[in-house]
């Protein structure tokens, strides 16, 4: 599906290493899963708005920790087909800190069922937004700087229309 608009979103991993543990939220509404599902704290990049400035106000709005933007490190970007409003494609900016102030708060209660502390060694709580998922996934695991999700085909190799 085309859209008229750039589609960016931004999600933190907020790392407590002394503890081995990270922020968690528990999101209401449902989207990709029938009922609630797990999620890092995030959201949209407004127009005009910088992605690592997004991702610190995100953190804040979503969970009360509050998060220099030059204490972000880019861990992860994810394009997905299609987003968890139904309206089309959309890239996730995730990105990890274990600098952080302030303390774990459910800050929207209308939007969340609870924030966590998760334990990093254990299994992630399922169901969980596929996207977060893969970010944390690959923050914790070590694994790739980019993934897609939903596009299914087969990867075609790229060739040039000719003239």
């Amino acid at each position: 599906m085309a859209h008229a608009t750039s589609r960016l979103s931004v999600g933190v991993i907020a790392h407590d290493p002394a503890a081995d543990r990270i922020a968690l939220v528990h999101y209401a509404k449902p989207s990709w899963a029938p009922g609630p599902a797990w999620t890092i704290p995030g959201g949209k990049v407004e127009p005009g708005e910088e992605i690592t400035r997004a991702a610190a106000r995100e953190l804040y709005e979503e969970s009360g920790l509050v998060a220099r933007p030059s204490a972000l490190r880019l861990v992860h970007a994810i394009h997905a087909e299609q987003g968890w409003d139904g309206l089309g494609s959309f890239v996730l900016f995730a990105f990890a800190t274990t600098e952080f102030t302030g303390r774990l708060t459910n800050t929207e209660p209308d939007k969340h069922l609870e924030v966590r502390w998760h334990p990093a060694a254990a299994a992630l709580p399922a169901p969980m937004f596929p996207t977060s998922e893969a970010a944390v996934r690959a923050y914790l695991d070590g694994g790739p700087a980019y993934s897609t999700h939903g596009f299914d085909r087969a990867p075609e190799p790229y060739a040039p229309a000719r003239a």
